[in-house]
């Protein structure tokens, strides 16, 4: 069963299935170390040349080529450890590697925070951007602190209620999500394209209304 990398220092001894993006390759003649990246950190992967295949593979490796690889999780030898890591203390023997995706050249490093690099390019290839650690840590932080403040309205007897809302069409990029009208015939309403002040003024109001009929039952 796949496990995440973070969950490999737990696993000495194991023999494990990972996947995830390449995050950089070293050739070291008959030792080839990939770092495997997913959404939990890093992981090192070691190809030895004796097996043939799998080191074969392992050259034609390029950055963010998705894989899948089976071995056995080994603790790395002591001048070679990692301890800025979570991971640094272990690295996977590979023995068994699937290519499910290749990738073409990058249009920009994203190893780095991505300071350096111009605005427009990064908001066009904004789905690689995301992939850099400093934006997914914006994710994660961001996650966090909507589900903290989830859980203590949820603590106070909030409820959450998603509606629709229905709105006056406004001319932008996006396609409207239209809705016909039953009282009159061939007119239509818009959802509204991207949430505004106002509807997410009502929709606190709404909740709020809800709140307090629920209390009074």
């Amino acid at each position: 069963m796949r496990i995440l990398s973070n969950e490999t220092p737990e696993k000495v001894g194991e023999e494990v299935e990972l996947s995830g993006w390449v995050d950089a390759r070293r050739d070291h003649g008959k030792l080839i170390f990939v770092d495997l990246r997913d959404r939990t950190g890093t992981i090192q992967l070691v190809f030895n040349a004796k097996d043939e295949v799998t080191y074969k593979v392992a050259e034609t490796l390029r950055p963010e080529w998705v894989i899948k690889v089976e071995g056995k999780v080994g603790e790395r030898p002591a001048g070679m450890r990692n301890d800025d890591l979570p991971t640094g203390t272990v690295e996977i023997g590979v023995a068994k590697i699937e290519v499910l995706s290749q990738a073409e050249t990058l249009p920009f490093d994203i190893s780095g925070d991505g300071y350096e690099i111009n605005e427009e390019i990064r908001m066009k290839y904004r789905y690689l951007d995301l992939r850099r650690k400093r934006l997914r840590n914006n994710l994660v932080a961001r996650h966090k602190l909507i589900n903290f403040a989830r859980q203590y309205f949820f603590g106070k007897g909030f409820i959450e209620i998603e509606t629709p809302y229905i709105s006056k069409s406004t001319p932008e990029g996006a396609r409207d999500y239209l809705i016909p009208s039953r009282q009159q015939p061939g007119k239509f309403y818009a959802m509204p394209q991207s949430p505004q002040p106002g509807v997410l003024e009502t929709k606190t109001q709404e909740v709020i209304v809800r709140q307090n009929l629920l209390n009074s039952i």
